[in-house]
């Protein structure tokens, strides 16, 4: 409890910081919302030439991207200052952290809050429930509490190939987050139906970087779509093997820092 207790306050010192400049608030929360707009935009031109992408309706494959959407938001909200560790350890300002009695992961994460996921959430979310209001899921009591389930794995999965990917600034120095930027301009081909891509795309999407695991597997497993629908009811369990691999490998590149730039 501790841990969670100084990881909010510290998360709350940053918030206090950024709502100094209201403007800069609004500007991030407004981008976020036009960028999600955006999205949908897309989709809807695409579909009004095709009925159905790959066996996929409009409804449902809005469905996918406001989920991977959902996920994506969670990220600057929370963790944001991964973005940073290559900055940090570029300049040395790492070090501060590491005479800290706080682990160094979580200090570096919280290092940073980005309203742009505000706005991507409210987005997002208002996708979702137009999604789920024109598509036929069964609900019941235990598919409610298994899709929050999936969706917060789908998050922790989001923050953990962040801090895993910016990680590599322990063997790359820069102060540019590179690496981790084009992973995810690569996670963004998640956000559209799985199936419309060729099986060596479909396997890095899911074994290699599992944005698949953010998106499209939760929706197929909510409609029971597709012969891999099944396998979105493993997203909790891939999102502890991410959190715990995304800690691994920020330890085995902390043990090899020794001060600014290396």
């Amino acid at each position: 409890m501790r841990l969670v207790r100084v990881y909010r306050r510290s998360l709350g010192a940053h918030l206090r910081a950024v709502l100094e400049y209201q403007s800069d608030f609004w500007l991030l929360v407004t981008a976020g919302l036009v960028t999600q707009s955006l999205g949908f935009i897309f989709l809807s031109a695409v579909f009004a030439r095709v009925p159905t992408l790959n066996g996929w309706r409009f409804e449902e494959t809005v469905l996918i991207y406001a989920l991977a959407g959902l996920a994506q938001a969670a990220v600057p909200l929370v963790a944001d200052g991964a973005w940073l560790l290559g900055s940090l350890v570029h300049t040395g300002e790492l070090d501060y952290r590491l005479v800290r009695p706080y682990p160094a992961v979580l200090q570096v994460t919280s290092h940073q809050i980005g309203f742009s996921g505000a706005g991507d959430a409210i987005g997002a979310g208002v996708l979702l429930i137009w999604a789920l209001s024109r598509v036929e899921v069964h609900w019941t009591p235990v598919k409610v509490l298994l899709g929050l389930l999936i969706l917060l794995g789908a998050v922790v999965i989001r923050i953990a190939i962040t801090v895993a990917t910016n990680a590599v600034a322990f063997w790359i120095p820069s102060p540019n987050p590179m690496f981790a930027s084009a992973v995810f301009q690569i996670g963004e081909l998640a956000r559209y139906p799985l199936t419309i891509y060729g099986f060596g795309l479909r396997i890095v999407l899911t074994g290699l970087l599992p944005f698949a695991f953010t998106g499209f597997l939760p929706a197929a497993w909510l409609l029971d779509q597709g012969g891999a629908a099944w396998l979105g009811l493993a997203t909790p369990v891939v999102a502890a093997l991410c959190a715990l691999a995304a800690y691994a490998v920020f330890q085995r590149g902390l043990r090899r820092y020794e001060s600014a730039g290396h």
